[in-house]
């Protein structure tokens, strides 16, 4: 076998590691943060074993590191750029494959019932930011908040929404994030934002992609 070819052998690896939904879900959750074993199954909806056959996929191709702490495994992403790739993945998809299309377009139909609304840029976000007219809200689980989150942003797990409406200006637009572009607990909270008279519109990337981007982070 020629080095080239064991070249484009080792890139497959990486390849049929990133070929598993779960295993993308798991990845899209280290994304907010290093975490251990146990609270990545509880998030891709895994048992601890099966977590962690899917990890060591990762971990072998060079995706995903561990330490040991104690009797627990902390696994975290071995390189940023695994978001940008992560986010390439999506895009081609996007563009290309109509199944992908009708999923997403299924997924945020409520985003814009009324023609009105539409998800949040990262640049028009940055500009309202700019100007004072916008509030951010992280409706992540509190753990994923603590390991980074975006400046100023007010942290409101979903759960907790309707108990801490006390916490949301009124005065201003709120735009809520999450893990990702396609983070449903970002778009449930506008929706029952919405109903609750709140001016509320979802960001269409989330936390990985606006720390990858090289913009502030807490």
């Amino acid at each position: 076998m020629s080095d080239q070819q064991q070249l484009l052998d080792i890139l497959a690896q990486v390849g049929r590691a990133l070929g598993n939904g779960h295993r993308l879900a798991l990845l899209e959750r280290l994304a907010q943060g290093e975490a251990p074993v146990e609270t990545l199954a509880t998030t891709a909806g895994l048992t601890v074993g099966n977590a962690s056959q899917h990890l060591q996929q990762l971990r072998r191709a060079g995706l995903v590191t561990a330490t040991r702490a104690g009797k627990q495994m902390i696994y975290r992403l071995t390189d940023e750029r695994i978001i940008t790739l992560m986010g390439l993945l999506r895009e081609v998809a996007e563009t290309n494959l109509a199944e992908m299309e009708r999923l997403v377009g299924r997924l945020f139909a409520d985003d814009d019932a009324d023609g009105a609304l539409e998800a949040v840029s990262r640049e028009d976000l940055l500009a309202g930011l700019a100007r004072g007219e916008v509030a951010l809200l992280d409706v992540r689980p509190e753990d994923e908040f603590a390991a980074g989150h975006l400046p100023a942003a007010i942290n409101i797990p979903l759960t907790q929404l309707e108990a801490m409406l006390d916490r949301l200006p009124r005065d201003r637009e709120i735009v809520a994030y999450c893990r990702g572009p396609y983070c449903a607990l970002s778009h449930e909270a506008v929706q029952r934002l919405r109903q609750l008279g709140y001016r509320v519109r979802r960001f269409e990337e989330g936390y990985p992609e606006w720390k990858a981007a090289g913009l502030p982070v807490v």
